[in-house]
């Protein structure tokens, strides 16, 4: 029986994969994890994991789907570039300047890193890490995945809501990553050049520091399998079936059915469940995770409240593995592989236990926000969580409601019976109970005023829009953004694109809520709000 392209094609960057070469001799540890002491804090040793850990995806495993071949990867589109503007230089610079349109954070200085944690200098953008890998005897390859903070770190924003691309919280989401755009652009740009005489030329331009091994290694093993890979792949115009997000969204369950050979809606042009990145704060007081809570702990009851007296060492481990396999998806490490990360897990999450977002930039009006306080009890706290009283309110019962309130119900629906199987067919099935059906977890809202576009599906750019469901706009643009702090959201015209004087820093995106996935309805909620309780509401969550 034929496979289906795609199946060739297992992630995004597959077309660069070197599979072929059997058992490397040796794999470094990620170069971009920051260097602490040997006695270090749990919560330091997790800040450290999270900003630059491998999970196991700096191996020849991962680069057989997710990994790719750094300098190889970076020359090409550094020419791709090139070709589109003559004048770019065949620098780091240019290589800096493509990553950041696609949203990667590049040098940016993290505000929340522990002091002394030193961190490394790679080059590399926030979230992709790095290390080498010999896949032969003698050879040696620099290999790069996609970390946590590619999506969990991002910028911080200024009193009046422009993004500070140049400081970076760990933690926070990264509104801007298009993985889409970033896995396309490798697409096109490697099946441009590789057969260009161009290409190594660039390599050792961009990184004079490779030894001959590496040189001899891009010649000999990695381009001429990267060239057979595109010329299997010769009749497809994208490298994944499916589509894979776009500006501060991603495609978590198609990516999870493409590593486990799962079918998709439509061979995956139709398997659009797209999530919205969330905020990190207060995350650990769930008792299942992803949007529609199907990785539950074993033996928690289903919708039980969370206290912090429940925020145990055993509860954050029983996380922890959870979070170790969302490594299967996004960075290619194998089901039976994935758990040798759980360590790493578990002290990111004694990070995330005591993590908190950047304190709101701009103007809070004091009373207003305790009126809003009391909107937010009497409305909003059975489903998102009761926090203390005052001006820095802080989570003390989390409900982990789950059910339905008439958001678009795609992405609750492509997790489905077969999928969950699956999964508990893994060497996870003693570590996740799989539920399935149960509709959306209303999740904890800290750091929700920098968290827009808001639903699970980013659908809604402000809260204001999502608070008075008539307003909510069909089109917006999102990406590289600055946000309202009136509204608290995205900073858009009135019809949904940004202001005509503001350059994004990355590459933005138009958001169509008519598309699959993207429906901007449900959550009606603030219909029964007067407009002052909605904005006193407003002035409430920006405390959080």
């Amino acid at each position: 029986m034929k496979r289906p392209w795609w199946v060739l094609a297992a992630s995004a960057l597959v077309v660069i994969v070197v599979a072929l070469w059997g058992t490397a001799r040796w794999t470094t540890e990620s170069l971009t994890r920051p260097a602490i002491d040997t006695d270090a804090p749990a919560a330091m040793r997790g800040a450290a994991a999270f900003e630059g850990a491998g999970f196991g995806g700096i191996g020849m495993d991962a680069l057989s789907s997710n990994a790719v071949p750094w300098r190889l990867v970076a020359a090409a589109l550094v020419l791709e570039e090139r070709r589109r503007d003559p004048r770019a230089p065949l620098d780091a610079t240019t290589l800096d300047r493509v990553l950041r349109r696609f949203g990667f954070l590049t040098g940016a200085t993290i505000v929340n890193r522990p002091p002394g944690a030193s961190p490394t200098a790679t080059g590399l953008p926030l979230g992709i890490t790095a290390g080498d890998v010999a896949p032969i005897g003698g050879s040696v390859i620099r290999v790069a995945n996609l970390g946590c903070a590619a999506c969990h770190a991002g910028v911080t924003y200024a009193a009046d809501g422009r993004p500070l691309h140049d400081r970076a919280m760990l933690g926070m989401p990264n509104s801007s990553i298009d993985l889409e755009a970033y896995t396309l652009a490798i697409f096109r740009a490697l099946r441009r050049f590789a057969g260009s005489d161009q290409l190594l030329p660039a390599v050792a331009t961009l990184y004079p520091e490779m030894n001959w091994r590496e040189r001899a290694s891009l010649r000999l093993l990695v381009l001429p399998l990267a060239r057979k890979r595109l010329a299997e792949l010769a009749g497809v115009d994208r490298p994944l079936p499916f589509p894979n997000g776009a500006p501060g969204s991603t495609n978590g369950v198609a990516a999870l059915k493409a590593a486990l050979n799962q079918p998709m809606l439509g061979h995956g042009r139709d398997d659009a469940g797209v999530v919205s990145i969330p905020d990190l704060g207060d995350r650990v007081w769930r008792t299942s995770l992803l949007a529609d809570g199907a990785y539950a702990v074993p033996g928690q009851p289903s919708q039980s409240a969370t206290t912090p007296a429940m925020i145990t060492a055993v509860h954050l481990r029983s996380l922890a593995a959870i979070t170790t396999f969302f490594t299967v998806p996004s960075m290619g490490v194998h089901p039976d592989k994935a758990i040798a990360s759980l360590d790493d897990a578990t002290a990111i999450m004694d990070f995330l236990k005591g993590y908190r977002p950047q304190r709101f930039p701009g103007t809070i009006d004091p009373a207003q926000a305790t009126r809003g306080g009391v909107v937010y009890a009497r409305q909003c706290a059975a489903c998102h969580g009761s926090y203390s009283a005052g001006l820095t309110p802080r989570l003390t019962r989390f409900p982990n409601w789950q059910g339905g309130v008439g958001t678009d119900p795609l992405r609750a629906a492509v997790f489905d019976r077969s999928l969950a199987d699956a999964v508990a067919g893994t060497a996870y099935r003693t570590r996740i109970a799989v539920r399935t059906g149960h509709g959306y977890v209303a999740p904890p809202l800290t750091g929700i005023w920098a968290s827009a576009p808001y639903l699970h599906n980013g659908s809604v750019p402000t809260l204001a829009m999502l608070l008075a469901p008539e307003t909510r706009v069909p089109r917006f643009m999102v990406g590289g953004h600055a946000l309202d702090f009136a509204t608290v959201g995205v900073k858009l015209t009135p019809n949904g694109a940004y202001p005509s004087a503001y350059r994004p820093f990355s590459q933005a995106s138009w958001i169509d809520t008519r598309s699959a996935g993207r429906g901007n309805g449900g959550h009606r909620f603030g219909e029964v709000l007067s407009k002052r309780d909605r904005a006193a509401l407003i002035e409430y969550m920006k405390l959080f």
